[in-house]
């Protein structure tokens, strides 16, 4: 089986200013990162110029989202060109806030997809269910139909991080236990190896996103299907250096 290097992204989501996210970045320049770990941090839009030319180059950037179409009447959008345009190399798709804020529909996450990676983006591509579908004993069902999607337009699979993240442990400070977390990642990877491929199944990685912290990182990451995180609150905040090394 390939070895999957393990993975962390920070989504920033809409929070920071120039002065707050210029300090974070100065804590991730100086700190001492695993070598064996990629980081890749979500900014707001607008300052995705700034964090690029700031950060460290050993620290990836994504964009937080991005339109299905090059260019065009789209106000308030954005394109892969413009993403790269800031020397940007990634952006997260499909988060629960874009699926249940804003109501977008697993067909249009999945012309983005596609779109993105045509276009040389590397995408998070972000799946989980709602405390109700877990509770009515449909998780699987949900994440299975969100990853079919997905994977009908992806047509390179190295360039795609799967993250896993429950709805209900999205800011609420409830964690999957890294059991839960282990049995949908294993069911995943199950579902890959019987739809997609051995090969892709072995070496996508899955990451997992929901109330990560300083404290329960290296437990999670212990699970032997959890390839790394999609980090929230805590990715603004001096722990997320426990959190990117938490295979050390």
């Amino acid at each position: 089986m390939p070895s999957r290097k393990f993975f962390v992204g920070g989504n920033w989501k809409m929070n920071g200013d120039k002065e707050t996210l210029g300090e974070l970045i100065m804590t991730l320049n100086t700190a001492s990162l695993n070598d064996e770990t990629e980081v890749v941090c979500g900014a707001p839009t607008i300052y995705l110029d700034y964090v690029r030319s700031k950060l460290d180059q050993r620290i990836g950037v994504a964009a937080q989202n991005c339109y299905k179409v090059p260019k065009g009447a789209f106000t308030g959008e954005i394109s892969p060109a413009m993403i790269k345009d800031c020397g940007v190399d990634w952006v997260i798709l499909g988060h629960s806030e874009r699926r249940h804020v804003f109501g977008e529909s697993d067909e249009l996450i999945g012309q983005k997809v596609a779109h993105c990676l045509e276009n040389g983006l590397g995408v998070i591509a972000c799946i989980g269910e709602k405390l109700e579908e877990r509770e009515a004993g449909i998780t699987e069902d949900v994440v299975y139909e969100q990853t079919r999607v997905i994977a009908d337009n992806v047509k390179d699979w190295a360039s795609v991080v799967l993250a896993y993240e429950p709805v209900w442990a999205i800011g609420t400070g409830k964690t999957a236990t890294p059991a839960q977390a282990q049995e949908v990642h294993e069911q995943l990877r199950g579902w890959l190896r019987g739809n997609v491929s051995d090969a892709v199944a072995d070496s996508v990685r899955i990451i997992y996103g929901g109330s990560v912290t300083g404290g329960n990182c290296n437990e999670l990451a212990a699970q032997a299907d959890v390839d790394g995180f999609l980090v929230g609150g805590a990715s603004l905040k001096p722990e997320f250096v426990d959190i990117i090394n938490a295979r050390s």
